[in-house]
């Protein structure tokens, strides 16, 4: 059985927020994407991918990897279908993770870098990989962490829902065991805190401390920490 939380907050900088999360425990879907555009768009692509996946999941006769994946792709197709059809949206585009529970595991598709993170018995550790310059391109050609975090490209995703089609989706599957805990989470957290903070709090979610709880500490830190962007995260427990 799977418990699951989330929370989203539009950061300390921003007037709006363009992230959008999806629980629905039914289907054992959990999905959050992170918009982007100029007006209303980036709220619009983030909420219409979401919404995508989670209609095409419930109509699917069989849930399993491919219905997952076919899900992102369609998506995909209907946010470059709306932004073609009105100027307004024009450059719309959003990240998307979305998980999906299968048996003891959790199928998860993965476009941009919004991303998933796994904490049980082996420790803590991201599962998804970025679909960016820095991890693409940078790490490859040998630059070392400090001059990617201040590298002008450090921003730019190769891979976007809305940006281009055929679209590249990463796919993996994490089992679970009895008290793994799951974070999914756009870049307004990852971005902000490092990966010993994002595990010293998680730790309290595992050991005691509610997911609700667990996500509002998610939150205040990133604020606390300049909020410089929208902040959403979903955790996902195994119980």
């Amino acid at each position: 059985m799977l418990e699951a939380t989330a929370l989203s907050d539009k950061g300390c900088v921003r007037s709006n927020n363009e992230d959008y999360c999806l629980i629905e425990q039914e289907l054992g879907l959990y999905v959050l994407a992170d918009g982007m555009g100029g007006a209303k768009a980036g709220e619009r692509a983030s909420r219409m991918a979401v919404d995508t996946v989670a209609e095409m999941v419930l109509l699917a006769h069989r849930r399993d990897s491919q219905v997952l994946i076919s899900a992102v792709e369609e998506a995909n197709r209907r946010v470059l279908e709306a932004a073609h059809s009105d100027p307004s949206l024009e450059g719309m585009g959003t990240t998307l993770v979305a998980a999906l529970e299968l048996d003891d595991s959790l199928s998860i598709a993965s476009v941009g870098d919004s991303r998933a993170y796994l904490l049980d018995d082996d420790g803590f550790r991201a599962i998804t990989d970025d679909q960016t310059w820095v991890n693409e391109v940078g790490r490859p050609l040998g630059l070392d962490e400090e001059s990617l975090r201040n590298h002008p490209m450090r921003h730019v995703l190769t891979m976007a829902i809305g940006a281009s089609s055929p679209l590249t989706v990463n796919y993996y599957s994490v089992g679970l065991r009895h008290g793994a805990l799951v974070l999914i989470c756009s870049d307004g957290l990852h971005g902000v805190l490092d990966a010993s903070q994002l595990e010293k709090i998680l730790r309290g979610g595992r050991d005691g401390t509610t997911l609700q709880e667990a996500c509002r500490q998610l939150i205040e830190a990133a604020k606390n920490a300049g909020g410089p962007d929208n902040v959403t995260c979903v955790l996902v427990r195994k119980t």
